[in-house]
């Protein structure tokens, strides 16, 4: 029987979420401008949307917005009476404080044109993000409520991250003066948004029924950065009607993997109880 007395590790780590959320907060006022430049503006440039082939269109970046509303949530919720000692938090409240540290990081580099570094860190950011997720499909939410701040908001956080890597890989190749001619970039955008959206398909099949929130998080925050990256190359700079029309098929692919592999999951799992009790 798991004791749910909350122990001194568990008030270290709710403390440590809340600072890492402080951070995340500060390293937010800096990259919208607030306190430093904007992104889109810092290291040259090369983080805006019309910087690359896989750089999304503007509105994009709005998904931060609940991103970052759903890590507070997240924050105070673990806080709560009965939450400090839940299984699911002390699986993962130390990697979403990790994760928060590394988005203030980011931010932070970049402010100081450490393009190539902001790569490290994203790729690390997105690791921590891939292990918490995993850590929670172990530990089922314990309520609704649970399910869509923690499994959503985590599964909205790390399927953004998987666009937001292609994007910041590209942008750090432009930075580098690494532009190859039109046909040769549409060919290499083709095949990175591939792979993206194949990574979405394989993250919701992961995923399947073991949480309907972190699922559908997950699919749609890929879909979305995928179908900004098609308005975004046939609405501005650099045009590329290729990299649109495969955009816009991984979309396509992203949400239908994300509404079938539920099913599947439950289905295969009906099968195997069926075979048991044969």
């Amino acid at each position: 029987m798991i004791d749910a007395r909350p122990t001194t590790a568990d008030r270290v780590r709710q403390v440590g979420v809340t600072l890492a959320e402080v951070a995340c907060v500060f390293g937010t006022l800096v990259g919208t401008g607030v306190i430093g430049r904007r992104v889109a503006e810092s290291s040259g440039g090369s983080l805006s949307s019309a910087a690359t082939h896989i750089a999304p269109a503007g509105p994009a970046f709005s998904i931060w917005s609940m991103i970052y509303l759903g890590l507070f949530a997240y924050t105070v919720w673990q806080w709560l009476p009965g939450q400090a000692a839940a299984p699911r938090h002390r699986a993962v409240g130390r990697l979403v404080a990790a994760s928060m540290l590394l988005n203030a990081g980011w931010l932070l580099v970049t402010q100081v044109d450490w393009i190539a570094f902001s790569v490290l860190v994203i790729v690390a950011m997105l690791a921590v993000l891939v292990a918490a997720v995993a850590r929670l499909l172990r530990h089922p939410a314990s309520g609704n409520v649970d399910a869509v701040i923690t499994d959503g908001t985590l599964g909205a956080y790390l399927g953004w991250v998987c666009v937001a890597t292609c994007a910041n890989v590209a942008a750090a190749l432009a930075a580098y003066r690494v532009r190859p001619g039109a046909p040769v970039a549409d060919a290499l955008a083709v095949v990175v948004v591939a792979v993206a959206a194949l990574v979405g398909v394989a993250l919701t099949r992961w995923v399947g029924a073991m949480s309907t929130a972190a699922r559908w998080s997950i699919g749609l925050a890929v879909a979305w950065g995928l179908a900004w990256i098609a308005v975004g190359r046939t609405s501005g700079d650099p045009r590329s009607i290729p990299t649109a029309v495969a955009a816009g098929l991984g979309t396509l692919a992203v949400l239908t993997a994300t509404a079938t592999a539920g099913r599947r999951t439950a289905r295969g799992r009906a099968d195997a109880d069926t075979d048991a009790h044969a």
